[in-house]
């Protein structure tokens, strides 16, 4: 009897080893919604406008960006600096794809005290990323749009909207691949 508990305890064990070893060996590979994010991977450089408003005063703003993917694929990290109206500015956004939301994510936070979390859908060749967060206690929504130029140029606006009222367009620019 001993040999058999002996025996099977050994099968138990190699059967559960191997499970271990394949499972080790089938890491998550990222899909199509993932790669599809390469498009942003690189070095770019964005002039655009501010206007005036909820988000403080008008002017140029020029911003330099790289977007590297973070290890394993499924997300790029992007870094950037420049001039916006009201000064320098530094910020960090992470972009991914939730297959759980079935949506692209986006979370960013900059040196002026901005955080936003967005969610959004590509259509062809065309990016929308929403959020809805709060501003002088007040609700906001806002609305990024980035209408693919070519690959190495996109259209960018970033549009809110403040307690329901209309939708105000707040940065618009073009970004290019350096």
């Amino acid at each position: 009897m001993r040999t058999i508990v002996v025996s099977w305890l050994s099968i138990l064990g190699l059967g559960w080893g191997a499970a271990q070893a394949q499972q080790t060996q089938e890491l998550p590979q990222p899909g199509p919604e993932h790669q599809r994010l390469g498009y942003f991977a690189g070095q770019w450089r964005f002039e655009g406008e501010m206007k005036e408003g909820p988000m403080g005063p008008g002017g140029p703003v020029t911003m330099s960006d790289r977007c590297e993917w973070f290890d394993g694929g499924f997300a790029l990290v992007c870094h950037t600096e420049g001039q916006t109206p009201m000064g320098p500015a530094k910020g960090m956004g992470i972009m991914t794809y939730s297959p759980a939301k079935r949506a692209y994510t986006y979370y960013g936070i900059d040196s002026m005290g901005f955080s936003d979390y967005a969610t959004g859908q590509v259509e062809g060749d065309t990016w929308t990323y929403s959020s809805e967060s709060e501003m002088e206690g007040k609700p906001i929504r806002t609305r990024v749009t980035i209408q693919e130029a070519s690959p190495t140029a996109y259209n960018f606006k970033f549009e809110l909207s403040v307690d329901g009222g209309p939708w105000v367009t707040t940065v618009e620019g073009t970004e290019t691949k350096m």
